[in-house]
């Protein structure tokens, strides 16, 4: 048992469930005891990398009642991906798709019969929208035929196509269809991509939904609805279910503290924030200012492990271990993580408490299950990791989001933090 040194107004009107999908929550019995070794689980190096280099190639309201509504969340693992999932319903009548939701994508998307190009095994059947009244295609003439999303035309029929940093992608027909959020919230006419050739690491998911920032994002089409307002709580593996909710917070929000939410041109998708020093232990890193500013931050629910400037992960991983001299430490994997402990014989492990320092004051203890990752039964290892250089953007990550309602004030550019929203 892991244990750290320290412990631990509004209301929703409808939820969207949200659990990893190797968790025991997770209705996908048929692969729950597929988990993926750590290898799978941290793909997202390569998500990483594109992210990186996505920013790199760009470097050269009227008053009214918000609606709201709320979706369950769930882990990804037991299909596949470390990321998590949500349960909607796509067509009249509708079918129920598991999708991956991502808050540095933009376009939503699903696999489509009859997958002329080739599809992916995935957990439901896959979407056939000859089956649905309310499905259409968008014409290559139209204005959400925009350079955004396409790539060519077919028959008239505007032809999308994105391509993702660890090599996978998707094509297909750009549609509008009625999506199903709960049984008492719809939408019609909502914007996504007819996937027909879809390939890559998308576990047995039936795709993606987009909570970017670009104008085809799930956040930008129901703006109106919802005021761009947003928030989740993404369960550790072995906790309760999450959830996914839009235009509401599950707490008042007075109880949260916000921070600062920014935008960039050079990543118009991202959700930009400061981050201004790190606590190890008690002990502020006292890193500079200039660590973090000069090449930025952004906070993805899609990428599993934090990134930190390479000054700041060593930094970070000094005071780490040094607070954890008491425990044998383990050759790290192969990968990714470099400080590693070999835990075997004990029942009860005191480790040092990480907090996030972000401006207007915010902190945010990153919970035990978010500091060490287990490798094995009896090898745990430090859950974050440094990128190559300083000049690279550091991005907060899935496994440090955990427990933690996040609250995206888009429209007010602010982010909001509330702890223990799904333990």
């Amino acid at each position: 048992m892991l244990v750290s040194s320290s412990s631990i107004g509004h209301t929703n009107e409808k939820h969207l469930k949200v659990v990893h999908r190797h968790g025991p929550c997770s209705h996908l019995d048929e692969h729950r005891t597929q988990v993926p070794n750590l290898t799978q689980i941290l793909q997202d190096q390569l998500r990483v990398k594109w992210i990186h280099s996505r920013l790199a190639k760009s470097l050269g309201q009227d008053s009214f009642q918000a609606s709201s509504t709320t979706l369950p969340t769930n882990s990804g693992r037991p299909i596949g991906t470390g990321n998590y999932v949500v349960t909607v319903g796509l067509g009249t009548p509708k079918e129920d798709l598991t999708l991956v939701f991502d808050t540095a994508s933009d376009l939503s998307w699903t696999q489509c019969k009859p997958c002329v190009g080739g599809c992916y095994a995935q957990q439901e059947p896959i979407f056939d929208p000859s089956l649905s009244s309310s499905y259409s295609n968008v014409s290559c003439s139209s204005a959400q035929c925009s350079q955004n999303v396409k790539i060519g035309c077919a028959a008239s029929t505007c032809v999308y196509g994105v391509k993702y940093g660890d090599g996978s992608e998707t094509q297909g027909f750009l549609a509008k269809e009625r999506l199903t959020l709960t049984s008492s919230d719809a939408l019609d006419g909502f914007l996504f991509g007819c996937g027909q050739y879809n390939n890559g690491l998308f576990g047995k998911t039936a795709g993606l939904l987009g909570l970017g920032r670009a104008a085809e994002s799930l956040v930008s089409q129901t703006a109106q609805k919802y005021c761009s307002f947003f928030s989740y709580c993404l369960p550790t593996f072995s906790g309760s279910t999450g959830f996914l909710s839009f235009g509401s917070s599950s707490v008042n929000c007075n109880s949260l503290n916000f921070t600062n939410l920014g935008q960039n041109a050079d990543g118009p998708s991202f959700y930009y924030i400061d981050i201004v020093d790190i606590i190890v232990g008690g002990q502020n890193l006292n890193l500079p200012p200039s660590l973090f500013s000069s090449a930025g931050s952004i906070i993805d629910s899609g990428t599993v492990i934090t990134r930190l400037p390479k000054t700041a992960y060593a930094a970070l991983r000094s005071a780490f271990r040094q607070q954890m001299l008491d425990y044998p430490t383990a050759s790290p994997p192969p990968q990714l993580f470099d400080t590693c402990y070999d835990l075997s014989g004990y029942s009860t492990v005191y480790i040092p408490k990480i907090t996030f320092l972000f401006a207007n004051n915010v902190n945010v203890e990153i919970v035990p299950e978010g500091i060490l990752a287990a490798v094995s039964a009896t090898q745990y290892c430090l859950a974050l990791a440094g990128n190559s250089d300083d000049d690279q953007i550091a991005i907060f990550g899935n496994y440090q989001q955990q427990k933690y309602e996040v609250v995206y004030d888009v429209a007010g550019g602010q982010l909001g933090f509330g702890a223990g929203a799904c333990d």
